[in-house]
């Protein structure tokens, strides 16, 4: 059994088989800040799976999102929709929102692809693989190249990541999915 595979079984169950180890990790998050930028990524199987290189011009962000509910700002006094809820009825999942803030805070980079890491009552954790497209060494990458051509400009933000492709309803093709491409409400 190679290292990528043992390291793969490990984070098949983290609580069980890293128990107090995973626990420290999730208390040691909960009190950093939101958005942090890591020098290796924590699951390494995954990372080099989605894409990741050990090279300049790519970097690791771990992100916290609130988990439950998406609600709106609380908002005081004024007139406001009949339609207007406290609670958004969102068509993203917490993965998407995390690639787009993790995004937001590095607009210089674009999102390659992210991974779960870790959750609890409160927070879900995912670590976001960022490219920084202006880098020479990403430009001269065969493989990962592609993301300095300016059509892949904000492509987090349009749907075009694995989680975006995933809530659009693209990991289907054929009979069932007609109706998909090239978006829901363009076959209304």
């Amino acid at each position: 059994m190679g290292m990528y595979h043992q390291i793969g079984e490990l984070w098949k169950q983290p609580k069980e088989r890293m128990g107090a180890v995973y626990k420290e990790h999730l208390i040691a998050w909960r009190k950093g800040p939101a958005t942090v930028r890591l020098q290796h990524p924590t699951r390494l199987d995954r990372a080099r799976s989605l894409g990741y290189r050990a090279k300049q011009g790519i970097l690791i962000v771990r992100q916290r999102v609130a988990s439950g509910g998406h609600k709106r700002e609380d908002f005081d006094g004024g007139r406001h929709s009949k339609n207007f809820r406290t609670t958004m009825i969102l068509a993203k999942n917490y993965k998407l929102i995390a690639e787009e803030r993790a995004n937001k805070q590095f607009q210089n980079c674009e999102v390659l692809n992210s991974y779960f890491v870790g959750g609890d009552s409160k927070h879900y954790w995912y670590e976001i693989i960022l490219v920084d497209r202006a880098h020479p060494a990403v430009r001269a990458d065969h493989r990962i190249g592609w993301m300095a051509n300016p059509t892949h400009r904000g492509r987090v933000y349009r749907g075009k990541t694995s989680a975006g492709r995933k809530i659009r309803g693209l990991r289907h093709k054929g009979i069932g999915a007609e109706n998909l491409r090239p978006s829901k409400d363009a076959n209304n």
